[in-house]
């Protein structure tokens, strides 16, 4: 009897190109954000002591189902996978949401799904709660991390720089035994941290003698969570770039100097072709990342660092040149080119910075410098 045939080397490859799910999915989530999500609408919030749109955040997670796009049906989530969710973020950033997905829809859910928290994830997914694993936003996959003490079943210390802490009602805190522990938001004290990014706020979160409850190992809990984190990061940075250079091209075909619009000048046309050209590089790498989470290939680490390598300066570029090319609008509190540039920048270091990665993908390929 013939044996089965070797797979060929086309069908291989992964399908980058978008399904018809997940376009319906990309508009109807871009449908709800231009309703719910307008520009001068998240300014005033960054200017209120409430940065979390909480009911938008509803709308997202309960009402559309999207807190649980990666928690498995059979605990009330959709089953889907980080392609989906990937396509969520593009739209979030485009529009610079002020809600916690990438940290609780993604970061902790991750967490959670590698040591097995059935009844966690089941609240997460069904949004009823919302969680922050409390691991610096700065940290890169694989970093060493911060801890808290474990002294007789309590926890304390002091953790830095955890992102959307202040609307978690959920903390998962990794501790000096090894552990990764549970922590009802209310027995820890959150305090505000300044942030350049008001859209997603940082804390510092404090632990005196709170109790936890041991969910797995925080290693490769954590090492998981920001994988995923880094890796849909990128689509993210993907969807504010790309509506950065949607905005700058629509402004600068209606904006007119000598009697002409300001698009047609040739400097300006050179500018906006590299910044188009760094949105199609930064989807490819963005898509290439989220498929590899989606496989779970043996590759995905090499895609995340590929991707956050290229992406997050790609997306301070568009942020910078959209900016700058707005002319005086660019600059004022009401226009929200600043929104974009700082989310921008904030995101340039979150999950590990472009040097970061880059270093860890020259270990990946055994490119290390001399």
């Amino acid at each position: 009897m013939e044996g089965p045939r070797p797979m060929s080397q086309e069908s291989t490859q992964p399908d980058l190109l978008y399904t018809e799910e997940e376009e319906a999915l990309r508009s109807a989530v871009r449908d709800l954000l231009t309703d719910r999500c307008d520009p001068a609408s998240v300014i005033a919030r960054t200017e209120s002591d409430a940065p979390h749109d909480i009911a938008l955040w509803k709308a997202l997670a309960d009402g559309m189902g999207l807190a649980g796009l990666l928690v498995p049906e059979e605990l009330d989530g959709q089953g889907a996978t980080h392609r989906e969710a990937a396509v969520v973020l593009e739209e979030l950033g485009r529009a610079v949401a002020p809600v916690p997905y990438l940290t609780s829809a993604v970061v902790a859910t991750e967490a959670l799904l590698e040591c097995g928290a059935d009844d966690l994830l089941t609240g997460l997914a069904s949004a009823t709660s919302i969680g922050a694993l409390t691991v610096g936003l700065h940290i890169a996959p694989g970093a060493a991390f911060a801890t808290v003490r474990l002294e007789n079943g309590a926890l304390h210390g002091e953790l830095t720089g955890i992102a959307d802490a202040a609307g978690a009602d959920l903390l998962l805190v990794p501790a000096d035994d090894g552990g990764l522990y549970a922590v009802d938001a209310s027995a820890a004290t959150i305090t505000p941290q300044v942030s350049l990014d008001l859209t997603r706020p940082l804390a510092t979160v404090t632990l005196t003698g709170a109790p936890g409850r041991r969910l797995g190992d925080a290693e490769p809990a954590v090492r998981r969570a920001l994988r995923a984190g880094a890796g849909l990061l990128a689509s993210e940075q993907l969807g504010l770039a790309d509506r950065s250079l949607t905005e700058t091209v629509r402004y600068l075909k209606e904006r007119k100097q000598f009697n002409r619009p300001v698009g047609g000048f040739q400097a300006l046309k050179h500018r906006l072709a590299q910044l188009w050209l760094e949105v199609v590089n930064t989807r490819a790498a963005a898509r290439n990342a989220a498929d590899a989470l989606a496989t779970g290939s043996a590759d995905s680490d090499l895609a995340v660092a590929v991707a956050q390598a290229y992406a997050a300066p790609a997306a301070v570029h568009a942020a910078e040149e959209a900016l700058q090319l707005h002319g005086g609008i660019g600059m004022t509190w009401e226009h929200p080119a600043h929104l974009y540039l700082k989310r921008a920048k904030a995101d340039s270091i979150a999950y590990g910075t472009a040097g970061a990665h880059r270093a860890a993908l020259a270990e990946l390929v055994d490119l290390q410098a001399p």
